[in-house]
């Protein structure tokens, strides 16, 4: 009788698996049109039911605890109710069908409504787009094999409750289908700041790059992620400790309040760097500004300081107002009424440099104060240094290894049909441009196998302007980059998205990232749509060579060619010798000519080629050309 016990008790305490459907089928999810949907899920049931409203459309023999229905194509539309029942019953409500597109990449992609707000409040405050719905895929990694699921992650509206935390990028580009096409539109996003492409892709693609396969698969075993973690986070949390320490604007009289005698402190003109700085700094700087108030406001004020490099933190009247961790995102702290006085008010700011040039980047917006009325805070402040040390210890980021991300955030969506891919991503691979076409074309070419989805439109967003612009012509690896992902437009039902004139030299995170998403969606007008919409902007279709002049022919300016400036610094030629030299410019109809009085048979000619050129060539139609590298044919 013992042994009867004992064995109902096993059984007891064995692990049941209860019903799991794909979070992709969760509550307000968005499924594509006109595809059959694979529902799919684990139960310890054997068998399952499938139900769309009251309709039973699939029932399933669950094998290995892993069961799937395939939901039937339907037209653009909604709300309805799917049923799914086993030894448990779930309802997934809301559900809508039309057309799901997947978003990905790195930070210009991830970056949320939130950021670009300020540029576009309207756009924030006014957004009533409740069929506009993204999925954000959570930011995880694996190198031991492919996820079939994701472990959080819901389905969001673009509402005002919602719409802040939700992609610019792909934002922009639902709400211009969503009104031009008249369907709900779903967005998976799947993107994560700094990441190589080498993370996006999986392991079969990589055989020609051993060092990246074992670079991602060094951390499929948890104990080197645990050991790399552990002993990096140690080191970090004792230099922070020791910087705290050695902080002597943190001793006594911190340097944060108000009646701090700074007159013997030096002034530096905001924004502005470090003195000394450019050759590295690493350590903490305080700086000091008094701003007379004629009366107390009524409500917070805004503290907006631009961008600081590295970290900050911000105090008005001796009162903390705000702290940030990096040096990309804008400074904008919200400063209450009780930290502001009549009269005279100290802002002070604590500067941490992890050991580069440090200081505030120009042609942003440095204020105190609101819509109605702003002080300026360019100008003079008073600093000083309070802590030096060595540079920060090395971080592995081990999020951005080879295959990890794959594997983690793409290959779950992969059973699930959808209208295109969205990419935009190179930033973190510019520095060796040389492989990208390989890489990001055979990408290209594996999802759509892994989507079964063989004509699968990609969409790619070619990394805009950024950083000094150069005085000479110069080569660069951001053109050289821009370069390999005009070329990975061989492939068809790809579109390059050209953004080389909307990006800000001082920033890698551009706010303009509705021009963005609105030539997005005319591309996916014209290859998913098939709407007869211009969607590229001049390309090169031909050069000639007369003597020491070229003359280039372009496509898609069937209206003429349109430059919004002067060309006299976009276009450069070379000779045999490789030097190139700004070419004098003219246009005519659908042609340029080139020359320059140094260069006698101009052998290579380039365009908007820099990390941050002149780019002032249109069509007719507003779209940019983009940069382009062309030797001349003999």
């Amino acid at each position: 009788m013992r042994y009867g016990y004992l064995l109902l008790a096993l059984l007891i305490s064995l692990p049941t698996q209860a019903l799991t459907i794909h979070r992709l089928i969760s509550d307000g999810a968005v499924l594509q049109r006109h595809q059959a949907i694979p529902i799919t899920g684990t139960t310890d049931a054997t068998t399952v039911k499938v139900w769309l409203n009251d309709t039973l459309i699939g029932e399933a023999t669950a094998a290995n605890q892993q069961w799937s229905v395939s939901l039937p194509a339907q037209t653009a539309g909604g709300p309805y109710t799917l049923k799914v029942e086993a030894e448990e019953t779930q309802v997934i409500r809301d559900l809508y069908f039309g057309d799901v597109y997947l978003t990905s990449g790195q930070s210009n992609m991830e970056l949320p409504m939130a950021r670009v707000e300020e540029a576009y409040p309207d756009d924030v405050k006014d957004a009533d787009y409740p069929l506009i719905r993204e999925f954000t895929v959570p930011d995880e990694y694996r190198f031991d094999g492919e996820n079939q699921d994701y472990s959080s992650g819901q389905w969001l509206p673009a509402t005002p409750a919602h719409i802040a935390k939700l992609s610019a990028v792909a934002h922009y580009f639902a709400r211009e289908l969503h009104l031009s096409e008249g369907v709900p539109i779903g967005i998976v996003n799947a993107s994560l700041g700094g990441s190589p492409i080498e993370a996006w892709m999986a392991k079969s693609l990589l055989t020609d790059y051993p060092e990246d396969i074992a670079a991602g698969e060094y951390f499929a075993n948890p104990q080197n992620i645990q050991t790399t973690q552990q002993t990096e986070q140690a080191a970090q949390q004792a230099w922070y400790q020791a910087l705290h320490e050695l902080d002597k604007g943190l001793k006594d009289t911190p340097w944060f309040t108000p009646s701090l005698d700074d007159k013997d402190w030096q002034t530096l003109t905001v924004p502005g760097n470090l003195p000394g700085s450019e050759s590295g700094f690493a350590g903490v700087w305080w700086l000091r500004k008094h701003v007379f108030l004629a009366e107390v406001p009524d409500a917070p004020l805004t503290l907006r300081l631009g961008r600081i490099v590295d970290a900050d933190e911000a105090y008005v009247n001796g009162q903390k107002v705000g702290n940030t961790t990096y040096q990309y995102p804008p400074r904008r702290y919200t400063v209450p009424v009780s930290a502001l006085r009549k009269g005279d008010n100290v802002i002070a700011i604590r500067v941490v440099s992890n050991g580069g040039s440090t200081g505030f980047v120009p042609d942003k917006m440095y204020f105190l104060g609101n819509d109605q009325a702003r002080i300026s805070l360019a100008g003079d402040w008073q600093y000083k240094v309070a802590a030096t040390t060595e540079n920060t210890p090395s971080t592995t980021f081990i999020r951005w290894k080879p295959m990890g991300l794959f594997n983690a955030m793409i290959a779950p969506a992969t059973q699930f049909p959808i209208s295109g891919v969205l990419w935009y991503q190179g930033e973190s691979n510019a520095s060796r441009p040389e492989d990208y076409r390989d890489k990001l074309t055979s990408m290209m070419t594996h999802w759509r196998a892994r989507w079964q989805q063989p004509d699968l439109p990609f969409f790619i967003v070619q990394l805009t302007n950024f950083m000094d612009r150069h005085k000479q012509p110069t080569d660069s690896s951001w053109a050289r980059l821009r370069d390999q992902q005009y070329k990975s437009t061989e492939l068809d039902n790809t579109a390059l998205i050209v953004t080389i004139d909307i990006g800000e030299w001082n920033d890698i995170h551009p706010v303009n990232k509705k021009a963005v998403g609105q030539r997005l969606a005319l591309a996916a007008q014209h290859l998913v749509y098939k709407h007869p919409v211009t969607y590229r902007g001049p390309e090169v279709s031909g050069i000639t060579r007369d003597g020491n002049t070229l003359t280039l022919t372009f496509a898609h300016a069937d209206d003429g060619l349109h430059a919004n400036t002067s060309l006299r610094r976009s276009f450069a030629i070379a000779g045999q010798d490789g030097r190139f030299h700004w070419a004098n410019v003219q246009l005519s109809g659908n042609k340029i000519t080139l020359q320059h009085p140094d260069v006698v048979s101009p052998t290579t000619v380039r365009y908007a080629w820099g990390d941050n050129p002149a780019a002032g060539l249109y069509n007719r139609a507003g779209l940019p050309a983009p940069p382009f590298e062309r030797t001349v044919s003999p």
